[in-house]
């Protein structure tokens, strides 16, 4: 599960604020905070620097997730 939301919230961004920085429609940006769509590698990438955080932080496995595998 990613954590696109959450730090979107935290920095007081709507999902068109955040899609307009990035490229994208605001469409995209919630199916990535759904689950629905995986990003790729570049669009995740810049998602992570809106938020001035590493991939891992936003798109990485949770602790439980982690500790399941």
């Amino acid at each position: 599960m990613n954590t696109v939301r959450k730090w979107r919230r935290w920095f007081e961004m709507s999902q068109q604020e955040l899609a307009d920085r990035v490229g994208v429609s605001r469409q995209t940006i919630a199916n990535i905070e759904r689950g629905n769509y995986s990003p790729s590698v570049y669009l995740a990438l810049d998602i992570c620097r809106e938020f001035g955080k590493s991939v891992e932080d936003v798109f990485g496995q949770s602790k439980e997730k982690e500790e399941d595998v």
